[in-house]
């Protein structure tokens, strides 16, 4: 049976470069093995987004 890790990471959208930052961020998670699941936006006062990451277990290896 896969068994997987999970990740919630939070973006504050206070400036411009903001998106960007994220992009650049994920993209190194990906490199790591982490697949965006969901990202939740709060267009409410601009508090930022939330993503939600996963990534399978290998076989006989706990979860960090």
């Amino acid at each position: 049976m896969k068994r997987f890790e999970y990740q919630i990471i939070t973006y504050p959208m206070d400036k411009k470069t903001s998106l960007i930052a994220m992009q650049d961020d994920l993209n190194a998670r990906g490199k790591e093995g982490w697949e965006v699941v969901s990202v939740s936006s709060s267009e409410f006062a601009h508090l930022g987004h939330t993503a939600f990451l996963k990534r399978e277990i290998a076989e006989g290896a706990g979860a960090k």
